[in-house]
This record gives C-alpha cells, structure tokens and sequence, in this order.
C-alpha cells in the first residue's frame, strides 16, 4: 500500500510538471548576417557568447553571409521577407541601402532606451556616416582611420633624422626620392613611397585640398574641383617621380603578404596606412623599427608649431568600418536592439579584448585592441589593454588621438559608385591616359547621371499590376493559339494519334510547365521592366523609351554600348570560327603519320592535365617583372650587354 500511494504521488507530480515543461517558449534566434567566425577572432566568438549567458531568451547564430561580403544575398533577403535579424555592414554603404528603405531606422529605438548608447561617446565621422536624411540607421561598430607609417632604419641608412617624418608634400618627395634604391638595370630594390600603396586612396588627398566629392544638399557630385584636380596631379607627380607609373606597378606586383609584407622587410621605406597594420607588425615583424606620423598635408596647409601634435587640425585623417543595422521586416526586433546594443557596450569590448589578448598571447603574439567607433570604449581598452611595447602603444594612441578631427565618405546612395568612378579617374590620371580635370570631369558625370535618375524618379507614374498580369495573358493566349494553329494545319487525326499527342505532352508538361514559370516568365517580365525604373525594393515605375534613349544616346550609354557589339559580333565572326578553324587543323595535324608524332601529341596535351591553378601561377612566375625567371635572365643577359631595360610583362598595360 505504502508503494502504491508513492507511485501515485510520483505520477501526479509528473502530470503537474510535464505542461510546465511543454509550454516552456524556446529562446528566440537571432541570425547575425556578415561577422566572419574563425579562429582568429577568439574575441568577438568570446563577446557573442556572453550575449548568450546573459541573455538565456536568445540565441545568436552568426552566418559569415550577405551584407558587404555578398549584397544580391541581402538584397534578396530583405525582398523575399525573410531579412537576417542583424547585419554587420560596411558604413559607407548605409546611405545606399537606407535610400532603398531596406534597414529600418533607429532613431525611435533610441530614444525608449537611452543612456547605452550616447551620440556624444562617438567620433564624429562614425555617427554622420550612419545617418541618412537625418535618420540614424546603423549603430557604428569599430572604426579605422589612417597616417604614415615609415622605417627608422632606412631614414638612418641615408642620413635622415628617424624622428623627423616628413610632413608637407614636398617634404614627402624629397625624404621618398632619398630613400628610393635602384638596381644598375633601373629595377628598384627599395622604393621611397608610392602615393596609393597601403591605403590612402584620392579621398585623402582631396580632403587635405578642402576638396569635398558631394555638395552637402547630396544632389550634386563635386569631383571636379580645382582642389580635387590639385590632389590628382600630386598624386600622377609622385608616381613620375618615382619612375612612372608602370615601373612602380612592376615593382608592386612582387609584393607578398603577412611576413613578406614589402613595408616589413624593407623593400617600401614608407606608406600610407591603416591602424589595423599594427596588429600585423605585431604578429609578423615584432623587431621592425617603425614609427607612425599624420600623412603629409600641402604645402600651404602646414604651418609649424611646437609641440608638434597629430591633434593639429593641419593634418587630416579618413575613417571608415563597419557598423551593425537592422533590416526591415525582422520578426525579433526587440531582441535584436538588445545585441545591437551589447556589441556597443563597454563591457563587451573588454571581454572582447581580454579572450583576443589571451588567444595571441597563447599563439606567442602581442596584441593590439582594435578600434571602436566609440571614444569612451577606446579609452577603457587602452588603459586595460594596451600593448606593452612602447612602439606599438605610442603608434595606437596617435590614430585614437587623430580621430575625433577624422572625415569621411560622403553618405549617398550613390557611394558605390562614386568610389568606383573616384578610383578609375585615378588609374587614367597616373597613367595620363587622360588630365587629371579629364578623368575627373567624366567621373562626375557618370555618378551626376545616376543622382539624376534617382531624384527624377518621383515624376513616373507607378507600374499598374495589371499590366504584367495583361502581358503574361497575352503571351499564354498567344501560344495556346500557335499550338491550335499547328494543330489544324497538320490536318484530321485519328483517335490514336490524339491519344498519342495527349501522352506525349502530358509527359512533357513538367518540362513545359518549367519553361512558362522559369524561362518564359523572366523573359516577359524583363521586357516589361525594360520600361520601367525598377531596383527590386522599391515599386516599378513606367518610364516609357527613357531606357533605350539613355543607351542610344551619344552622351549617355551607346559608346559602351557599341563597344559592347562590336566585341561580341568580333567574337561571333572572327574569335569563334578561328578558334574552331584552328582546333580542327592542330587535330588534323596530330593526327598525321610523321616520325616523332607521339612526342609532338604528348608535349601538346601536356598543358590539358596540368591543373589551371598551377598553371597560373607558373606563369606569373615566370613573367613577374621583378623576380621572374625571364627577367633574371634578360637582366643577365640582354640587360647587361646592352643596358636595355627588361620588360614589365604582366604589368604592362600593352
């Protein structure tokens, strides 16, 4: 009796306790779009996991995905309704896809919870990049910003003082054609400076002219500037200076990373760089004799004072990075906010650094923090975790110190492709295949024109749903009319040939059904939407012939256009018969009965098996223009017979 009225307590409290159980709600997930998860970053694994702990209702699932790494993923995501909760972006791009109304804005977020985050706690350039129209629409990350990097040993080894950096342009020149060491044949053993080596880009060159690429109402493109065009041809001076463009592009194309970092082992004197080159310095050249100074200004910009201070407003410093949004249509955003802010919390940064600063310390690495967006952030994890070399402290605290006065790229949605304009006028420049005011004038154009068409889209009307669904009707009807009209032409049928032609295509109805879903569906809507302006995020708007008069238009698309058909015609006509023409007659040709042939047909398929990869790289081996095995020869050879200089091969634009 006494073990059946235990049993019967037991299987009651079991009853009682399996709904509690059962109606327990699962902890939300939450998917982080863009962080890479590696071995690497033992930090933010460490920070992620602590979110976790704290936060037993949620589980974040970080996917090394979407955002900067692959957009059309994002872009479809956020169409398809089914966003990544967070997404790690680069800051740059905000403006663009806040313009497509794809991350929602912040702003009321904030404002029901705030004292976590703090506008005032962040740099300036971080915060501004992340506004659009005035919204916020991304909490600023981590930050870089960037100065001059350049080797005391080599400054000693030509007599120049290893504490005095240059600080003007011209001052840039002369300390770089010093250090610069050439070879007899004219190849370079080490190079002073080249102006775009590291990353500097136009944009700081143009900035220390005052020059700005956007006008601040974000309507106009500004790249044509007197100060722009100055910056510009600094920038082509320099690279004449050090012996042209293509000789210094030969010499870049034996640079090799991490221990054979060109700046590491002395083959660059000095550069242009980013503070994330500390932690490289620290972890492959921990005896380099370094030191880091605000890149050089103009001339007519510095003027002296004493102490010298990288906080002189004289010196002029661009960050960029990354910062964490939230998409629009997310079904957690509340849980989301809450990530968003422990990423940008103190707290977080410095279990973020003491799990980084243990794993180096582990692989026998100094570690140096990398840099928050955030002032009050930077200045915990320097005074917690600094690096103990005096070097590598002192260079970490001149980029914190320079980027309060820091700039940055304008917010537009047109980012993308201002920085790809701004990049192709300083190839043509260097390479004077155009003035620098040439290059840049055509650059502004190209993005002109795509602000044009975004600011001119609200006067189309909105696509009616009605049309595509009129066109897709019109099309079916068409082929049930063509098949009826083949049908009749073919004469009477009997029964059994009906019965046949209903077999036949019931068994090819799967593949018909896929051919009007999958192939003729996306034709008819390509057509539909060849008359619209349409970005997939935002409604279709009919705009009549505009599309094809742009492409036909002389001083719009049609010199790409026409360049576009003659290299495809030139390929059907010439390209494509003459590689058929040529295969054929080599096959005729191994095929003939010669003495020898066997050898002939084994070294002629050899390259067939020989992977692309390793084919490849022995190619580049061989035709590198610095180390390459024909050049070693040439140099050798013809080089010192005739003093003829070898050539630059894969780096030689002909």
């Amino acid at each position: 009796m006494h073990l059946f009225r235990s049993l019967l307590i037991a299987s009651l409290g079991f009853l009682f306790l399996l709904p509690a159980g059962a109606d327990a709600s699962p902890p939300v997930k939450i998917a982080l779009w863009g962080m890479q998860s590696t071995e690497e970053t033992q930090g933010q694994n460490a920070a992620i996991a602590e979110f976790n702990r704290r936060h037993p209702n949620i589980r974040v699932s970080l996917l090394s995905m979407g955002g900067g790494m692959d957009p059309q993923k994002l872009m479809t995501a956020i169409a398809g309704g089914a966003p990544p909760d967070v997404i790690y972006q680069d800051r740059f791009t905000i403006g663009d896809w806040a313009s497509r109304d794809a991350f929602m804005p912040l702003d009321d977020l904030l404002k029901a919870d705030p004292g976590q985050i703090r506008q005032k706690d962040y740099y300036n350039a971080c915060w501004q990049e992340a506004v659009y129209k005035g919204q916020l629409f991304a909490i600023p990350y981590g930050t870089d910003d960037r100065a001059l990097y350049y080797n005391r040993t080599a400054f000693r080894e030509v007599g120049l003082d290893p504490d005095r950096p240059p600080r003007t342009w011209s001052e840039l020149e002369q300390m770089a054609l010093r250090l610069t060491k050439k070879a007899p044949d004219g190849s370079f053993r080490r190079i002073g400076f080249i102006p775009n080596y590291g990353n500097s880009w136009l944009y700081l060159y143009a900035w220390q002219m005052n020059a700005e690429f956007m006008d601040p109402s974000g309507r106009k493109c500004t790249m044509n500037t007197p100060a722009a065009v100055k910056a510009l041809d600094f920038m082509t001076h320099m690279y004449d200076a050090m012996g042209g463009t293509e000789r210094v592009k030969a010499f870049e194309a034996s640079f090799q990373t991490a221990e054979l970092d060109p700046f590491f082992i002395g083959k660059v004197a000095m550069c242009t760089n980013g503070n994330w080159q500390l932690a490289n310095i620290a972890r492959f050249a921990p005896g380099l004799d370094f030191a880091v100074a605000p890149a050089p200004v103009p001339d007519d910009r510095y003027f002296r004072r004493h102490p010298f201070s990288a906080k002189d407003p004289q010196f002029v410093t661009w960050a960029g990075g990354f910062s964490l949004a939230i998409p629009r249509g997310v079904k957690h955003p509340k849980e989301s906010w809450e990530f968003v802010k422990w990423m940008n919390s103190t707290d977080a940064w410095l279990i973020m650094s003491k799990a980084q600063k243990a794993y180096n310390e582990m692989k026998g690495r100094t570690y140096v923090p990398n840099l928050s967006a955030s002032q009050r952030i930077n200045n915990a994890v320097f005074a917690a975790y600094a690096p103990r070399s005096e070097r590598l402290s002192k260079a970490l605290r001149l980029f914190i110190d320079m980027m309060p006065a820091a700039r940055f790229r304008p917010v537009t949605f047109v980012g993308q492709r201002l920085w790809d304009e701004h990049v192709r006028a300083f190839d043509l420049a260097i390479r004077h295949k155009a003035t620098s005011e040439e290059a840049l004038a055509e650059g502004q154009r190209v993005v002109q024109k795509e602000l044009d068409k975004v600011f001119q889209r609200g006067q189309y009307p909105l696509l009616s749903p009605l049309v595509p669904l009129a066109v897709g009707l019109l099309a079916v009807l068409g082929l049930i009319a063509y098949i009826v009209f083949i049908v009749r032409k073919s004469g009477r049928i009997g029964q059994l040939m009906r019965a046949e032609a209903f077999a036949g295509y019931l068994f090819a109805s799967p593949w018909l059904l896929g051919f009007l879903l999958f192939t003729l569906g996306p034709i008819l809507a390509s057509i539909v939407l060849s008359f619209c302006d349409y970005d997939v995020l935002h409604p279709a708007r009919f705009v009549g012939l505009a599309n094809f008069g742009q492409i036909l238009s002389p001083a719009g698309d049609r010199p790409l256009v026409m360049r576009s058909i003659t290299n495809v015609a030139f390929l059907s006509v010439v390209g494509i018969p003459l590689g058929m023409v040529t295969g054929l007659s080599i096959a005729m040709l191994l095929n003939a009965k010669t003495k020898g042939m066997s050898s002939y047909r084994t070294a002629y398929y050899l390259p067939s098996i020989v992977p692309v990869v390793a084919s490849g790289i022995l190619w580049i081996w061989l035709l590198n223009p610095e180390y390459g095995l024909i050049n070693a020869a040439w140099r050798g050879s013809i080089g010192s017979w005739f003093g003829i200089s070898a050539p630059t091969w894969l780096a030689s634009e002909a």
